[in-house]
């Protein structure tokens, strides 16, 4: 049986477009220029590109990308939206777990929850974060956004659940305050109008453990802050309100 994550994005990239979480590109690569100091030399890898909302938008800015996913449905759609766009994006099918890049890129970026934390247990999520770190060359950086424990652990069990986890329609969803595992049963359509009931699992972590990710993956410096849809912002600092927090570090 195929994971959750495998089977939402199975004919899922046009209506993954109209959600509301992927309408922030413009100002999320404002960001991302920013932290590239507007060096169009720099090479990027986008891990869980999707339909490659913001490598395209990269690209039209004169950035060099190579976005990778595992999904094939998205693939395809991120490439005919690039041909839409008149610009060439390297779009990779790949499970992120076996990536094999060494020392090729100047940023990787990991946004919108594209393969880590939807994995099944701690050790495929962190096998993520280390293939992300073998990619970069030295000084490298990392952008990250995650989901952050700081808000179910703040905010009270009827709450949290009740703002719902997942895409479409939440029919059940539980969160174990020892793991930081949220577990949720949800309603998706896809884009041929077919309805699909999906188990889904996503980990949520507090930022002293991802502090103590990087620093094993041997990442220099590691800044953790409030993330917020289209408005990414070192200015930003992380409350018990953010429900994602936005993480730069550099190798």
């Amino acid at each position: 049986m195929n994971p959750w994550y495998k089977e939402l994005f199975d004919n899922y990239a046009r209506t993954y477009d109209k959600e509301p979480f992927t309408q922030g590109t413009i100002g999320e690569v404002d960001f991302i220029e920013k932290e590239l100091n507007f060096d169009k030399s720099k090479t990027i890898l986008d891990i869980g590109c999707g339909t490659g909302r913001h490598d395209i938008e990269l690209v039209k800015r004169g950035y060099k990308v190579t976005g990778v996913d595992l999904s094939e449905s998205q693939l395809q759609r991120a490439r005919e939206k690039a041909k839409e766009n008149g610009v060439e994006v390297k779009f990779i099918r790949e499970d992120v777990r076996d990536l094999n890049f060494k020392n090729e890129f100047d940023l990787v970026m990991l946004i919108c929850e594209g393969a880590f934390p939807l994995m099944e247990t701690d050790e495929m999520n962190f096998k993520i974060l280390e293939n992300a770190s073998k990619a970069l060359k030295k000084n490298g950086k990392l952008i990250l956004t995650t989901l952050s424990a700081l808000y179910p652990l703040y905010h009270s069990v009827k709450d949290f659940i009740n703002s719902g986890s997942g895409d479409g329609t939440t029919l059940t969803n539980s969160f174990n305050f020892i793991t930081f595992r949220d577990t949720s049963t949800v309603e998706v359509t896809d884009d041929a109008g077919k309805k699909k009931i999906l188990s889904c699992t996503e980990q949520y972590y507090i930022p002293s453990e991802i502090s103590w990710y990087l620093k094993s993956l041997n990442f220099k410096t590691i800044d953790i802050y409030g993330c917020e849809l289209g408005a990414f912002s070192r200015e930003k600092q992380l409350t018990t309100d953010d429900f994602e927090m936005l993480v730069v570090a550099v190798k």
